[in-house]
């Protein structure tokens, strides 16, 4: 804060998330007057939590405080953190600069880490509170598109390489499964936060007690006060001077996980565009290329995957950082968190938000799907086929023989002709399958090959995703807005 360039000016670096990708909303919450607004209500409510509980605190400095929760001069906070070089210290001046009379009992009894660590898990329930219901948008969008078209059968893949038909319903379900469980973890991670608390410097509440003259209810009811102003139903019972860092593992676990899930689905998309099955959107004025005037690239999906992978990189941060947390603390995990936990949220905000929009206007093309079937459906077809002759009392040994060589005949057009495939064209020809010709287009219908892909779609939809997203039903209607 002390230090860096004007980040507001062309000729200072800026962070993408903030300046091309991220919410308006999640940027704030990771902003520095969020920060440090937050930073100010610690003060009043541990200020109002001493009064009540008997300590010499004047209703005149309560009012005080409350007055310039928002006054805050951020100039005069970087001369002194410049100055003291302690940020918490620089900001406990400028509060007091401009209350007075309160200014000698601002950070009564607390540490550094009473505002900042309180101040970060309050930053994490209201971030993960932000991307709770734009998570539940984009599986309520795919629900949608997968209830549409549960029943249009496409061709399955297996290594990319072409496998039994699903239909484009049930893949999209595969997406949604795994978003749902990317919407129950960030829930139970959101749920499962505790508040720091009061605890003082090593988290043994010693300077909360000598300003109680050793009163051990005092202290206790005052962390309770203090938890419950800040919204919390629990607080952490042992600390050392700050959290246990294994929350930051947990909070950024999740959030890697989530950005898993979106790289799959949106190289999923990437591949069908490939195939010319499904597109994302495309804006009328979109130039896909500058040198290639033709070209549809899916940059919205190729963005969500670069970012996914950024995301999942992240979470490496906290992991080393809780591992070498010497003792009750040090230092060295500040300017890395810093860093990472706001990049992991308005990443994992800008993926959402991205895949909101892809979902909106996901674009299928049946014709190519129905011509691809078409190219591999004779082969898949061939055993309905075998079993069609025995029951028209044929041998099946000798039907196999046949459709054997007939089989790689067709395939020889297609490998080394560039042809289509004319497996069918092959037995319709044949004699010796004139018992099933009749036959032919019942045994090759797509939707016999599907299985119970439409109803398992059905099933899935009313049975896990419908009652997850009931929470979030006041939030759906909600469109995203993409980004640079």
């Amino acid at each position: 804060m002390a230090a860096g360039g004007d980040h507001g000016s062309p000729d200072s670096y800026r962070s993408p998330l903030a300046s091309r990708y991220a919410s308006p909303e999640m940027c704030f919450v990771f902003s520095d007057r969020y920060k440090f607004r937050t930073w100010r209500q610690l003060w009043l409510w541990l200020a109002e939590a001493e009064q009540t509980l008997g300590l010499p605190i004047t209703d005149e400095q309560i009012q005080e405080m409350k007055s310039n929760l928002d006054n805050i001069d951020f100039k005069m906070a970087a001369e002194e953190e410049e100055r003291l070089r302690h940020d918490v210290m620089a900001h406990v001046h400028t509060f007091g600069h401009c209350c007075p009379q309160a200014a000698g009992i601002i950070h009564l009894g607390a540490t550094s880490c009473y505002v900042g660590d309180n101040t970060d898990l309050i930053i994490l329930r209201n971030a993960l509170d932000l991307l709770l219901p734009k998570l539940a948008r984009v599986i309520s969008r795919l629900a949608d598109f997968a209830k549409e078209r549960a029943s249009l059968p496409t061709l399955g893949f297996t290594h990319f390489q072409p496998a039994q038909l699903t239909t484009v319903g049930k893949r999209c379900c595969l997406w949604i499964q795994d978003l749902c469980m990317d919407l129950q973890n960030l829930k139970r991670v959101r749920d499962d936060l505790r508040f720091r608390g009061v605890k003082g410097t090593t988290g043994t509440q010693a300077s909360f007690l000598q300003l109680f003259e050793g009163d051990d209810h005092k202290v206790e009811q005052l962390d309770k006060m203090v938890t419950d102003k800040a919204g919390f139903k629990r607080a952490f019972i042992i600390t050392g001077q700050t959290y246990t860092r294994k929350v930051d593992i947990e909070v950024l676990s999740v959030l890697a996980s989530l950005g898993a899930s979106v790289h799959k689905i949106c190289t999923d998309i990437r591949l069908l565009a490939n195939l010319k099955e499904m597109e994302e959107p495309f804006e009328k004025q979109q130039i896909g290329s500058s040198a290639m005037p033709y070209k549809r690239n899916p940059m919205r999906s190729e963005r969500c995957c670069s970012l996914a992978r950024h995301l999942m990189t992240l979470v490496m941060d906290p992991l080393q950082t809780a591992s070498v947390q010497w003792f009750e603390r040090t230092l060295d995990d500040s300017a890395n968190r810093r860093i990472c936990l706001a990049e992991a949220f308005l990443t994992a905000d800008t993926i959402l938000n991205t895949l909101q929009n892809i979902s909106e206007g996901l674009v299928v093309y049946p014709k190519v799907i129905e011509r691809r079937i078409r190219q591999e459906l004779p082969f898949m077809a061939t055993e309905n086929i075998i079993m069609a002759m025995v029951k028209a009392g044929g041998s099946r040994q000798d039907c196999h023989e046949k459709i054997r060589v007939l089989s790689q005949q067709a395939a020889s057009v297609v490998k080394q002709e560039g042809g289509d495939n004319d497996l069918i064209e092959r037995i319709q020809a044949d004699a010796y399958f004139s018992p099933i010709h009749s036959q032919l287009d019942r045994l090759l219908d797509p939707s016999s090959f599907t299985g119970r892909a439409s109803q398992q779609v059905q099933r899935f939809l009313e049975e896990e995703v419908y009652p997850l997203l009931k929470p979030y039903e006041s939030v759906m209607k909600v469109k995203a807005e993409l980004c640079l």
